[in-house]
C-alpha cells in the first residue's frame, strides 16, 4: 500500500514577523505621533530635560509649570519637622508654614505649648 504524504514548509509570513527598523528619535517634538503609530523605539534625548515653552508657543497667557521630586510635604498638610519651605535644622524649628502642624496635638501649628517644646518634636524623639 502506497501513501502519498506531503510536506510542506510555512512561509515566511506564517511562521515570524518580517523584521522592521527601530526608529531612534532626536528631539521631543514627533513623540507623540510616533508614540501613536510605533511599538519600539529609541529616545536619543532626555525627556524630562528642560523644554523652552517660549519656543514653542507664542501664547504669553500660557504657563507651563513643572517640579521633579515629592511636594507633599510643602503643598499638604505636614508635620512640621517635614516641612520643605521650613527645613527642620535649617530654620529655626519654632517657624511654621499654614500648612504644618503639631505632631504631639495632632493641630495645626502653633499649638498651646508649640514655643515651650512641641516645636522641637520630630520622628526620632
Amino acid at each position: 500500500m502506497e501513501t502519498n504524504a506531503r510536506t510542506t514548509t510555512p512561509s515566511l509570513n506564517e511562521e515570524e514577523t518580517p523584521l522592521r527598523g527601530i526608529l531612534c528619535l532626536k528631539t521631543s517634538q514627533d513623540m507623540k505621533r510616533i508614540e501613536e503609530t510605533e511599538e519600539c523605539f529609541i529616545l536619543d534625548f532626555d525627556p524630562f530635560d528642560f523644554v523652552d515653552v517660549e519656543r514653542l508657543s507664542g501664547d504669553k497667557d500660557v504657563a507651563i509649570i513643572h517640579e521633579k521630586g515629592q511636594v507633599a510635604c510643602r503643598d499638604y498638610p505636614h508635620p512640621r519637622h517635614l516641612c520643605l519651605n521650613f527645613p527642620f535644622g535649617s530654620t529655626p524649628n519654632a517657624t511654621h508654614c499654614d500648612l504644618c502642624y503639631c505632631n504631639v496635638c495632632d493641630e495645626p501649628a502653633p499649638c498651646a505649648q508649640w514655643m515651650s517644646s512641641h516645636c522641637n518634636v520630630s520622628d526620632s524623639m
